[in-house]
């Protein structure tokens, strides 16, 4: 049986949290007395499962009698589906899987807290004659993996610009689009994550990459879907690259509405307060303080979340 350290904090408090999972289900049936809270991530060498494995360390050795179990996920549109529908107690999302337009969030939904910001990618080989956007007409092109954040992201961008039906696309994740461009199987591939994203700097370090400028699409996809999306720049430290600009989408902390609003505030307190390990576990999450995690609009914080930002009066 794999050990835990225990850090025995607010007793009195955990005591009630214990008492409410039991009372909503969240126990495994077969032990009622281990609490498994399953946390919705995606590829395993991208942000959200190191961040979601280091949030899962927390709730192993922070929450008495508790098992994080993490998730590997296609990611956004997986895990907010697996938070709605019961699969998991906490989920990673890209704001624009939740929200589009004037349209409202899904009631089921509401969020712990915003952790950092996912930049979209398009990646090409150094020496492609893939310049712009628009040079991917006719291209074989990976989309990002179906129930992913970046397919959604990406299917946007593209009717908006005219190409949704001019490329060749495949529904690919992260690796398997890496290892299609190093093998010369496709042209490009989007990736929406977190900076830096490792499989792309290995890839830069074993093939050579470019990343293409994206940054005039942004204002058109603001109009067209979202105010979520935001100019942001990928420097030239990042990866050892030209600098470019490219559209950004914030990241939520998710989970179901109907969750208990203590055990909400004991989740949202221990992310807050051990943030830092999360800035261990991948540099976006240096980032990572309560003046931003506030910052959820227009998904409403989860009662139990907001209870707790307004006892640290960030």
């Amino acid at each position: 049986m794999r050990r835990r350290r225990r850090t025995r904090v607010e007793t009195a408090g955990l005591a009630v949290l214990v008492l409410l999972l039991v009372a909503t289900g969240v126990y495994a049936e077969g032990n009622p007395s281990v609490t498994h809270i399953r946390i919705a991530t995606g590829s395993p060498t991208a942000v959200y499962y190191a961040f979601g494995r280091a949030l899962g360390q927390l709730v192993d050795d922070n929450l008495a009698d508790t098992d994080a179990q993490v998730l590997v996920t296609a990611a956004s549109a997986e895990n907010v589906r697996l938070v709605e529908n019961g699969g998991a107690e906490i989920g990673f999302t890209q704001a624009d899987i939740l929200v589009t337009g004037d349209a409202p969030p899904d009631p089921r939904v509401r969020a712990l807290a915003r952790v950092y910001e996912d930049l979209l990618h398009l990646v090409v080989p150094t020496n492609s004659t893939i310049k712009t956007l628009e040079d991917l007409k006719g291209r074989r092109v990976a989309t990002g993996a179906s129930g992913s954040g970046t397919e959604i992201t990406v299917g946007r961008l593209l009717e908006v610009a005219g190409l949704k039906h001019a490329i060749q696309p495949q529904k690919w994740g992260l690796d398997e689009s890496a290892a299609a461009l190093a093998d010369g199987r496709i042209d490009a591939f989007f990736f929406s994550g977190g900076l830096p994203v490792k499989a792309i700097e290995d890839l830069n370090n074993s093939l050579g990459i470019r990343i293409v400028d994206l940054g005039k699409w942004v204002e058109p996809m603001r109009k067209a879907h979202s105010a979520v999306y935001v100019r942001r720049e990928v420097n030239d430290s990042v990866y050892d690259l030209p600098a470019v600009s490219t559209l950004a989408v914030p990241n939520f902390l998710v989970v179901p509405t109907e969750m208990p609003d203590d055990i909400a505030y004991e989740l949202t307190r221990l992310l807050m307060e051990r943030h830092e390990a999360l800035a261990r576990a991948h540099p976006a999450g240096e980032r990572f303080d309560v003046r931003s995690a506030i910052g959820t609009m227009p998904v409403p914080l989860h009662p139990g979340a907001a209870r707790y930002f307004r006892s640290v009066k960030p």
